[in-house]
Protein backbone atom coordinates (compact mmCIF):
# COMPACT_ATOMS: atom_id res chain seq x y z
CA UNK A 1 0.00 0.00 0.00
CA UNK A 2 2.75 1.91 0.75
CA UNK A 3 4.41 1.63 -2.81
CA UNK A 4 0.68 2.89 -4.59
CA UNK A 5 0.35 5.91 -2.04
CA UNK A 6 3.90 7.18 -3.27
CA UNK A 7 3.22 6.12 -6.97
CA UNK A 8 -0.10 8.45 -6.06
CA UNK A 9 1.40 11.25 -4.73
CA UNK A 10 4.13 11.38 -7.41
CA UNK A 11 1.54 11.86 -10.04
CA UNK A 12 -0.08 14.20 -8.43
CA UNK A 13 2.96 16.43 -8.09
CA UNK A 14 3.32 15.81 -11.76
CA UNK A 15 0.23 16.65 -11.85
CA UNK A 16 0.46 20.09 -10.10
CA UNK A 17 3.72 20.73 -11.93
CA UNK A 18 2.41 20.28 -15.00
CA UNK A 19 -0.61 22.47 -14.34
CA UNK A 20 1.47 25.11 -12.88
CA UNK A 21 3.89 25.49 -15.29
CA UNK A 22 1.48 25.65 -18.31
CA UNK A 23 -0.48 28.33 -16.26
CA UNK A 24 2.98 30.55 -16.05
CA UNK A 25 4.02 29.95 -19.90
CA UNK A 26 0.78 30.95 -21.12
CA UNK A 27 1.25 34.21 -23.73
CA UNK A 28 -1.25 36.61 -21.44
CA UNK A 29 -4.13 38.20 -23.67
CA UNK A 30 -5.96 40.99 -22.40
CA UNK A 31 -9.62 39.50 -22.87
CA UNK A 32 -8.99 36.01 -23.79
CA UNK A 33 -10.43 34.33 -26.83
CA UNK A 34 -13.58 35.20 -27.74
CA UNK A 35 -14.42 32.43 -30.72
CA UNK A 36 -13.10 29.14 -30.18
CA UNK A 37 -13.10 25.96 -32.49
CA UNK A 38 -12.32 23.39 -30.06
CA UNK A 39 -10.78 19.75 -31.99
CA UNK A 40 -10.60 17.21 -29.31
CA UNK A 41 -13.55 15.79 -27.53
CA UNK A 42 -11.53 15.76 -23.86
CA UNK A 43 -10.52 19.78 -24.59
CA UNK A 44 -14.39 20.57 -25.49
CA UNK A 45 -15.68 18.45 -22.25
CA UNK A 46 -12.79 20.54 -20.39
CA UNK A 47 -13.99 23.85 -22.10
CA UNK A 48 -17.37 23.70 -21.15
CA UNK A 49 -16.66 22.43 -17.32
CA UNK A 50 -14.29 25.73 -16.74
CA UNK A 51 -17.17 27.79 -18.41
CA UNK A 52 -16.38 28.82 -21.45
CA UNK A 53 -19.50 27.49 -23.76
CA UNK A 54 -20.49 31.02 -24.66
CA UNK A 55 -16.78 31.52 -26.41
CA UNK A 56 -17.18 28.05 -28.31
CA UNK A 57 -18.30 28.75 -32.41
CA UNK A 58 -17.35 25.05 -33.57
CA UNK A 59 -16.50 21.68 -32.59
CA UNK A 60 -14.89 18.84 -33.96
CA UNK A 61 -17.13 15.39 -34.52
CA UNK A 62 -15.39 13.60 -31.29
CA UNK A 63 -17.02 16.49 -29.51
CA UNK A 64 -20.00 14.54 -27.99
CA UNK A 65 -19.58 15.78 -24.51
CA UNK A 66 -21.96 17.63 -22.75
CA UNK A 67 -24.56 17.04 -24.86
CA UNK A 68 -24.47 20.27 -25.81
CA UNK A 69 -21.55 20.36 -27.67
CA UNK A 70 -23.44 18.29 -30.48
CA UNK A 71 -25.49 21.28 -32.00
CA UNK A 72 -22.22 23.44 -32.76
CA UNK A 73 -21.08 23.25 -36.12
CA UNK A 74 -19.18 20.75 -36.77
CA UNK A 75 -15.43 21.38 -38.01
CA UNK A 76 -15.21 17.60 -39.40
CA UNK A 77 -12.87 14.65 -37.62
CA UNK A 78 -9.55 16.06 -35.98
CA UNK A 79 -7.30 14.30 -38.36
CA UNK A 80 -9.04 15.35 -41.57
CA UNK A 81 -9.58 19.36 -41.20
CA UNK A 82 -10.35 21.69 -43.67
CA UNK A 83 -8.41 24.80 -43.67
CA UNK A 84 -12.02 26.41 -45.24
CA UNK A 85 -14.61 24.47 -42.59
CA UNK A 86 -12.80 25.89 -39.71
CA UNK A 87 -12.01 29.89 -41.51
CA UNK A 88 -15.65 30.10 -42.05
CA UNK A 89 -16.32 30.61 -38.47
CA UNK A 90 -14.13 33.12 -37.58
CA UNK A 91 -12.48 31.40 -34.78
CA UNK A 92 -9.79 33.69 -32.75
CA UNK A 93 -8.32 30.41 -31.43
CA UNK A 94 -7.99 26.85 -32.68
CA UNK A 95 -7.72 24.58 -29.22
CA UNK A 96 -6.31 20.85 -30.68
CA UNK A 97 -5.77 17.76 -29.66
CA UNK A 98 -1.86 16.49 -30.63
CA UNK A 99 -3.69 13.97 -32.65
CA UNK A 100 -5.66 17.28 -35.12
CA UNK A 101 -4.41 17.72 -38.66
CA UNK A 102 -3.33 17.31 -41.31
CA UNK A 103 -0.24 19.27 -40.81
CA UNK A 104 -0.59 21.40 -44.20
CA UNK A 105 -4.08 22.54 -42.99
CA UNK A 106 -2.84 23.62 -39.61
CA UNK A 107 -0.37 25.68 -41.51
CA UNK A 108 -2.99 27.30 -43.74
CA UNK A 109 -4.71 28.61 -40.72
CA UNK A 110 -1.61 30.01 -39.00
CA UNK A 111 -0.87 31.78 -42.45
CA UNK A 112 -4.49 32.78 -42.15
CA UNK A 113 -3.96 34.35 -39.15
CA UNK A 114 -5.60 31.85 -36.38
CA UNK A 115 -4.07 31.46 -33.09
CA UNK A 116 -3.64 27.83 -33.05
CA UNK A 117 -2.60 26.02 -29.18
CA UNK A 118 -2.04 22.56 -29.41
CA UNK A 119 -2.06 20.43 -26.47
CA UNK A 120 -0.22 17.11 -26.03
CA UNK A 121 -1.76 13.81 -25.59
CA UNK A 122 -0.14 12.30 -22.31
CA UNK A 123 -2.23 9.44 -21.50
CA UNK A 124 -1.92 10.08 -17.66
CA UNK A 125 -3.53 11.74 -14.78
CA UNK A 126 -1.22 14.49 -15.13
CA UNK A 127 -1.54 14.81 -19.08
CA UNK A 128 -5.08 15.65 -18.24
CA UNK A 129 -4.30 18.24 -15.19
CA UNK A 130 -2.18 19.93 -18.06
CA UNK A 131 -4.96 19.77 -20.51
CA UNK A 132 -7.13 21.37 -17.92
CA UNK A 133 -4.58 24.01 -16.74
CA UNK A 134 -3.96 25.33 -20.17
CA UNK A 135 -7.51 25.30 -21.05
CA UNK A 136 -7.78 27.72 -17.33
CA UNK A 137 -5.11 29.72 -18.27
CA UNK A 138 -6.71 30.21 -21.85
CA UNK A 139 -9.94 30.75 -20.62
CA UNK A 140 -8.53 32.75 -17.51
CA UNK A 141 -10.40 30.34 -14.77
CA UNK A 142 -7.30 29.20 -12.58
CA UNK A 143 -9.01 28.41 -9.28
CA UNK A 144 -11.85 26.31 -11.35
CA UNK A 145 -9.06 24.49 -13.37
CA UNK A 146 -7.22 24.08 -9.98
CA UNK A 147 -10.52 22.38 -8.50
CA UNK A 148 -11.27 20.28 -11.90
CA UNK A 149 -7.61 18.90 -11.95
CA UNK A 150 -7.56 18.00 -7.93
CA UNK A 151 -11.28 16.09 -8.83
CA UNK A 152 -9.34 14.13 -11.56
CA UNK A 153 -6.47 13.14 -9.61
CA UNK A 154 -8.94 11.94 -6.36
CA UNK A 155 -10.37 9.70 -9.58
CA UNK A 156 -6.89 8.70 -10.25
CA UNK A 157 -5.93 7.82 -6.67
CA UNK A 158 -9.03 5.54 -5.76
CA UNK A 159 -7.91 3.69 -8.81
CA UNK A 160 -4.52 3.69 -7.57
CA UNK A 161 -5.60 2.70 -3.82
CA UNK A 162 -8.09 -0.08 -5.69
CA UNK A 163 -5.36 -2.04 -8.12
CA UNK A 164 -2.90 -2.06 -4.50
CA UNK A 165 -5.87 -4.65 -3.38
CA UNK A 166 -6.64 -6.69 -6.51
CA UNK A 167 -4.89 -10.11 -7.08
CA UNK A 168 -6.16 -11.08 -10.42
CA UNK A 169 -4.43 -10.01 -13.89
CA UNK A 170 -7.61 -10.58 -16.93
CA UNK A 171 -6.45 -10.92 -19.89
CA UNK A 172 -7.83 -8.45 -21.78
CA UNK A 173 -7.92 -7.70 -25.91
CA UNK A 174 -9.19 -4.34 -26.84
CA UNK A 175 -10.62 -4.23 -30.20
CA UNK A 176 -10.66 -0.85 -32.08
CA UNK A 177 -12.72 -1.88 -34.97
CA UNK A 178 -13.86 -5.08 -36.64
CA UNK A 179 -16.26 -4.21 -39.36
CA UNK A 180 -13.63 -4.38 -42.52
CA UNK A 181 -11.53 -7.35 -42.52
CA UNK A 182 -8.68 -8.48 -39.72
CA UNK A 183 -9.96 -7.07 -35.46
CA UNK A 184 -7.87 -3.95 -34.82
CA UNK A 185 -6.52 -4.64 -31.59
CA UNK A 186 -4.62 -2.31 -29.22
CA UNK A 187 -0.95 -3.49 -28.04
CA UNK A 188 1.71 -1.53 -26.58
CA UNK A 189 2.06 2.21 -26.84
CA UNK A 190 -1.95 3.03 -27.44
CA UNK A 191 -4.04 4.77 -25.13
CA UNK A 192 -6.10 1.21 -24.50
CA UNK A 193 -2.97 -0.45 -23.47
CA UNK A 194 -2.56 2.24 -20.58
CA UNK A 195 -6.32 1.76 -19.90
CA UNK A 196 -6.38 -2.14 -19.37
CA UNK A 197 -2.89 -1.36 -17.44
CA UNK A 198 -4.66 1.16 -14.80
CA UNK A 199 -7.72 -1.52 -14.70
CA UNK A 200 -5.76 -3.78 -13.51
CA UNK A 201 -5.55 -5.84 -16.42
CA UNK A 202 -3.13 -7.63 -18.42
CA UNK A 203 -3.29 -6.76 -22.34
CA UNK A 204 -3.82 -9.79 -24.62
CA UNK A 205 -2.09 -7.77 -27.66
CA UNK A 206 0.55 -7.14 -25.71
CA UNK A 207 2.87 -8.55 -28.10
CA UNK A 208 1.86 -5.74 -30.64
CA UNK A 209 2.71 -2.27 -30.84
CA UNK A 210 -0.07 0.10 -31.58
CA UNK A 211 -2.82 -0.49 -33.65
CA UNK A 212 -2.62 -3.49 -35.54
CA UNK A 213 -4.47 -6.29 -37.49
CA UNK A 214 -5.16 -9.13 -35.54
CA UNK A 215 -5.78 -13.05 -37.48
CA UNK A 216 -8.34 -15.24 -36.12
CA UNK A 217 -5.53 -18.11 -34.92
CA UNK A 218 -3.39 -15.30 -33.46
CA UNK A 219 -6.60 -13.68 -31.24
CA UNK A 220 -7.36 -17.74 -30.07
CA UNK A 221 -3.53 -18.16 -29.36
CA UNK A 222 -4.05 -14.95 -26.83
CA UNK A 223 -6.70 -16.11 -25.26
CA UNK A 224 -8.16 -13.30 -23.31
CA UNK A 225 -10.13 -13.86 -20.67
CA UNK A 226 -12.50 -10.70 -21.68
CA UNK A 227 -12.93 -8.98 -24.87
CA UNK A 228 -13.19 -5.00 -25.02
CA UNK A 229 -15.43 -3.75 -27.87
CA UNK A 230 -15.83 -0.27 -28.86
CA UNK A 231 -19.39 1.23 -29.22
CA UNK A 232 -18.14 2.87 -32.41
CA UNK A 233 -17.05 -0.79 -33.30
CA UNK A 234 -20.18 -2.63 -31.88
CA UNK A 235 -22.38 -0.12 -34.23
CA UNK A 236 -20.41 -0.85 -37.18
CA UNK A 237 -20.71 -4.52 -37.32
CA UNK A 238 -24.17 -4.80 -35.69
CA UNK A 239 -24.22 -5.36 -31.76
CA UNK A 240 -22.97 -8.26 -29.91
CA UNK A 241 -24.26 -11.15 -31.26
CA UNK A 242 -23.24 -10.34 -34.38
CA UNK A 243 -19.62 -9.84 -33.30
CA UNK A 244 -19.97 -13.57 -31.48
CA UNK A 245 -20.49 -14.91 -34.85
CA UNK A 246 -17.31 -13.68 -35.98
CA UNK A 247 -14.51 -16.12 -36.37
CA UNK A 248 -12.74 -17.44 -33.88
CA UNK A 249 -14.40 -16.21 -31.09
CA UNK A 250 -15.99 -18.34 -30.29
CA UNK A 251 -12.60 -20.88 -29.50
CA UNK A 252 -11.78 -17.69 -26.91
CA UNK A 253 -12.35 -17.83 -23.51
CA UNK A 254 -14.03 -14.51 -23.53
CA UNK A 255 -16.40 -15.74 -26.75
CA UNK A 256 -17.22 -19.27 -24.42
CA UNK A 257 -17.94 -17.75 -21.20
CA UNK A 258 -19.79 -14.04 -23.42
CA UNK A 259 -17.16 -12.58 -21.52
CA UNK A 260 -17.44 -9.13 -24.62
CA UNK A 261 -18.20 -5.82 -23.15
CA UNK A 262 -18.64 -2.69 -25.29
CA UNK A 263 -17.20 0.17 -23.83
CA UNK A 264 -17.45 4.33 -24.69
CA UNK A 265 -14.17 4.53 -26.45
CA UNK A 266 -14.52 8.73 -25.69
CA UNK A 267 -14.61 7.89 -22.12
CA UNK A 268 -12.06 5.64 -21.65
CA UNK A 269 -9.94 6.62 -24.21
CA UNK A 270 -9.77 10.22 -24.76
CA UNK A 271 -8.06 10.64 -21.14
CA UNK A 272 -10.58 13.84 -20.06
CA UNK A 273 -12.46 15.24 -16.78
CA UNK A 274 -14.20 11.65 -16.57
CA UNK A 275 -11.07 8.96 -17.14
CA UNK A 276 -10.70 8.07 -13.72
CA UNK A 277 -14.23 7.06 -13.35
CA UNK A 278 -14.85 5.53 -16.51
CA UNK A 279 -11.48 3.46 -15.85
CA UNK A 280 -12.95 2.42 -11.87
CA UNK A 281 -16.59 1.32 -13.87
CA UNK A 282 -13.96 -1.10 -16.37
CA UNK A 283 -12.41 -2.18 -13.47
CA UNK A 284 -15.85 -3.55 -12.02
CA UNK A 285 -16.52 -5.10 -14.92
CA UNK A 286 -13.48 -6.86 -14.89
CA UNK A 287 -12.61 -7.82 -11.67
CA UNK A 288 -16.12 -6.86 -9.51
CA UNK A 289 -16.92 -3.88 -7.66
CA UNK A 290 -13.52 -2.19 -6.11
CA UNK A 291 -13.78 -1.52 -2.74
CA UNK A 292 -12.90 1.70 -3.74
CA UNK A 293 -15.16 2.87 -5.89
CA UNK A 294 -18.61 3.48 -3.88
CA UNK A 295 -17.24 7.29 -3.09
CA UNK A 296 -15.58 8.01 -6.56
CA UNK A 297 -18.27 10.69 -7.21
CA UNK A 298 -17.91 12.07 -3.80
CA UNK A 299 -17.21 16.06 -3.77
CA UNK A 300 -18.67 16.00 -7.51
Amino acid sequence: MKQTTSLSHKLARAACAAFLWLTAAAPAHAAGPSRIVSVGGALTEIVYALGGAERLVGVDSTSLMPAEAKTLPQVGYMRTLSAEGVLSLRPDLLLASAHAGPPAVLEQLRAAGVRIETLPEDYSAAGIAAKIGAVAALLEQLERGRELADQVQADFDRLAQWRAQSREHPKVLFLMAVAHGAPLASGRGTAADVVLTLAGAANAAGELQGNKPIGTEAMVAAAPDVILLTDVAANAIGGLEAFYRQPGIAHTPAGRQRKVFIVDTLALLGFGLHSGQAVLELAERLHGEPAVAADAGAGR
